[in-house]
């Protein structure tokens, strides 16, 4: 199983001298298995230098899963250069939601005003469908998704192929109900889709001067995901969903209090940047 990063900031797409080695374009990530298919882990500004990447050599069909629908997570599928093609086949994963379907609610920001085309006039093939809470083979991935702690229906992901497990909890606040050390494995947020998983691709915005004034806001600090990654087992860790007011240094001084915290080296732990890339 191979990972690519193609954005990893949150909140808003941020370009600028600051962050030239993180990169600036928000949450997107692509992960390839052995036999070639194809899935991506939701679609911020960062789906569109992927799009243009896909093009070169589009997939029978591709899986995006989103996480969520706040706009940081979901601007860059109208830039998704294979959704405007139709020979591609989409399928298109979300959180369930009791108030409207997910094409529905897709369709709050993939049509005018906000957006000149409406989701259901693109030319590509495209299926919509709730996140696979119970599980789903989608090619050679085995997927399962976990309702999580964040603000509206937010979902994190575990995903398994060539006998490895990549999780992905960007948007998590795992502490906002608990004491990570203070309780049953079974009691914490995401947990269930973290254990043991030989990349963790997980949230951490805030450092632990920044988070008091940020509770409830659904989102990790230092501390907590350093805890988190210990309790959940993981082999390697990468911290996500970077704010968009930490520059590039600040990113490096995190890392290292997340590998002081979780007493790591740094093949273990360390800042998510656009283009990295990681086997597993």
């Amino acid at each position: 199983m191979d990972v690519r990063i193609w954005g990893c900031r949150g909140s808003i797409a941020t370009p600028g001298p600051d962050t030239i080695r993180h990169g600036g374009n928000t949450s997107c990530v692509e992960v390839r298995a052995g036999n070639g298919h194809v899935i991506v882990l939701d679609a911020g500004t960062g789906a569109r230098p992927l799009g243009v990447d896909l093009v070169g050599d589009p997939p029978e069909r591709i899986d995006l899963l989103l996480t969520h629908l706040h706009v940081d997570h979901l601007e860059g599928l109208g830039a998704f250069a294979p959704i405007w093609s139709p020979q591609t086949e989409l399928h298109i994963w979300g959180p369930p939601s009791p108030v409207a379907s997910l094409d529905e609610r897709i369709a709050y920001y993939f049509s005018p005003p906000l957006f000149p085309v409406h989701l259901s006039q693109v030319p590509a093939r495209v299926a919509f469908h709730d996140a696979p809470l119970r599980g789903a083979d989608l090619g050679a991935f085995h997927v399962e998704a976990q309702t999580i702690l964040h603000p509206g229906p937010t979902v994190g992901y575990r995903i398994e192929a060539d006998g490895r497990v990549l999780a992905y909890l960007t948007d998590h606040e795992p502490a906002l109900a608990a004491d990570l050390d203070g309780v049953s494995p079974e009691w914490i947020s995401g947990h269930a889709i973290a254990d043991g998983a030989d990349l963790l691709i997980h949230d951490c915005q805030y450092d632990e001067e920044e988070y008091p004034s940020h509770i409830g806001w659904g989102h990790s600090s230092t501390r907590q995901v350093a805890t988190f990654a210990r309790r959940a087992g993981v082999e390697r860790l990468l911290l996500y969903h970077h704010d968009p007011m930490h520059g590039d240094d600040r990113l490096d001084t995190m890392g290292a209090r997340v590998r002081e915290l979780w007493s790591v080296d740094a093949e273990r732990c360390g800042s998510a940047a656009e283009g990295m890339r990681v086997s597993l």
